[in-house]
Parts: structure tokens; sequence; C-alpha cells
């Protein structure tokens, strides 16, 4: 239960209120944003609640059972705070988000709202819209471990431990000219063979995009140079002579683990657990696999 302070609810209780919302924006590297509909500054707790940034909040919904509640807010990029560049680049997905009712004549008085995490997006021209999930929303989350044939681990993580800084599996090149917005001619890697990319990370060292990371979607050697496929657009332009690093990708695959990286003794998946043709499928005489060996490839 929410303890309201007695001079705010006072002030509630007469009807006429100098309240304000604030939004408090962490993310997870590191940075805090305030944001308020106030049309001054609102300065609290270390924190400077910026106005004239246009944040408003919907109707925000609350259940007693453990149903997903949610708001949205919606607000312009400004370039001292909140920037398209940084939206659109990930930095804020899955931000810390608090939602406060704030007495703006007297900053002590208030009281935290919600709390929860920043989830869908949209962008039109100059303004957004930002879904705000609440802490139900971690319930309806995929949680634990799967039982699939394919690797649940990511290629480098702390369950995979495979070290990407080892020889052969990390690179450094530049663009060397465009073939479409996420479809990029590159030098440098010419020497790594043909796929080895392919689901790996890149991440840009120069260019309108330093800092920024992206998964590649197909690495190819052509007859025009070695060519990578990126998922999706960069929030900016490339640019020839962009430069960048790259790590090796992995299929998730166990003959990959143990032929590529040699790491089978990390292998996060199932490779032999049954499929849907080994349910309905019975014994045969003389077919491979029915002579009582060992399944390990």
């Amino acid at each position: 239960m929410r303890s309201i302070p007695s001079a705010l609810q006072d002030k509630l209780d007469a009807g006429v209120t100098t309240l304000a919302h604030c939004w408090k924006i962490a993310r997870r590297d590191g940075a805090v944003l305030g944001f308020t509909d106030h049309d001054d500054d609102l300065v609290f707790a270390g924190v400077t609640y910026r106005a004239g940034t246009g944040f408003t909040g919907s109707e925000a919904t609350s259940r007693f059972d453990l149903s997903i509640d949610g708001s949205e807010i919606a607000g312009a990029f400004d370039d001292q705070a909140l920037t398209e560049h940084d939206l659109a680049g990930g930095r804020y997905d899955a931000a810390q988000i608090e939602t406060w009712l704030v007495d703006w004549s007297d900053v002590s008085l208030r009281i935290l709202t919600a709390r929860g995490t920043l989830g869908e997006v949209k962008r039109e021209g100059q303004a957004f819209s930002a879904e705000l999930r609440g802490l139900a929303d971690s319930l309806a989350q995929d949680s634990g471990r799967y039982y699939t044939g394919k690797c649940n681990a990511d290629l480098g993580d702390q369950r995979c431990k495979f070290n990407l800084a080892t020889v052969g599996f990390h690179g450094v090149g530049a663009v060397d000219n465009l073939a479409g917005t996420s479809i990029v001619f590159v030098t440098g890697i010419d020497a790594f063979t043909e796929g080895l990319f392919t689901g790996g990370r890149l991440s840009w060292t120069s260019g309108s995009n330093t800092g920024l990371a992206i998964e590649i979607k197909d690495h190819r050697v052509t007859g025009n140079g070695v060519r990578l496929s990126l998922w999706q657009a960069m929030p900016e332009p490339i640019a020839e002579g962009d430069a960048f690093t790259v790590t090796a990708g992995c299929d998730k695959q166990f003959a990959t683990c143990r032929d590529v990286f040699g790491n089978t003794v990390n292998f996060r998946g199932f490779p032999h657990i049954p499929g849907n043709d080994f349910v309905i499928s019975y014994p045969i005489s003389g077919m491979p696999g029915n002579d009582g060996g060992s399944l390990q490839g």
C-alpha cells in the first residue's frame, strides 16, 4: 500500500492542487534522465526532471491479480536529452522507469505511482510514444532452460565460455562500398572463411554509428569482395571508410560447436533429443541407428 504524505493528502482533499507528473528513466548503460509535464524543471533526489520535452502520460491501468498492467508515455526528441539516435540504437531498450506524482510547489511532497520497464517504442517524425510495462510483465516472460537440439547459450557468454578473442575468430575491417542500407562490401576480413561471421556481431568503431553494434545476417565472399548483410538498418547512414570490429557467429548446432569451436564440453543443447519424426516412427530391421551402438557423433 502506498503511503501518501499527510501534507500532500491535504492538498488532494482540497481539490485544488499543484501537481505534476515526473518520469525517471534509468538506462542499462547507467545513464539516468528525468522528464516532467510541468512547465519548469523540477529537481529532487539528485535528478533533474526536464520540462519542455512534450512528455505526457496516458491513463494507467492496475489490477489486483497477476494480469499485466501498463500505460504509455509520449514526447518529442530533444538533442539535449533523448535523441532519435540513442533510441534507434537500443540504448533505451528495457530501461527502468519510475513514474512520480509531485507537488511542483514543494517537491518533497511526492509519491511513486508506478515502476516498470520501457517496452515497444513507436516513432513518427520528431515524436515518439513508448509502452510502459508494469512489474507483472516479467511473469509473462519465458524463463528457465529449454530442452532443444540446438545450444541455448550465446557464443562467448558465461555459459558458452568460448573466448572470442581467440585468433581466427575476430577481425577488424572497414566499409569499402554500399550495396544497400544494410548490405556492405568490406575490406580487412578477406582471409576469413565464408560464413564465419554469419550470426556474429559487428561493432562500429568510427563513423556516425560509433559505439553501436548489430548482428550480422549473412557473411559471403563474392566476386566483388566480402559482403556483409546486417539484420537491420543502422540508425545513422553508413559511409565508406567506416571502421568496425567483427566476431564470429554460431548456428548453435552440435557439429559446429565440435568442428569449428572445439567447445563440445560447454555445448548447452541436447543434440540427440527425439524429434517429431522419432515419436511417430517405429523400428525397421536393418535401418541405421538400430544396432544398439552409441549415437554420439
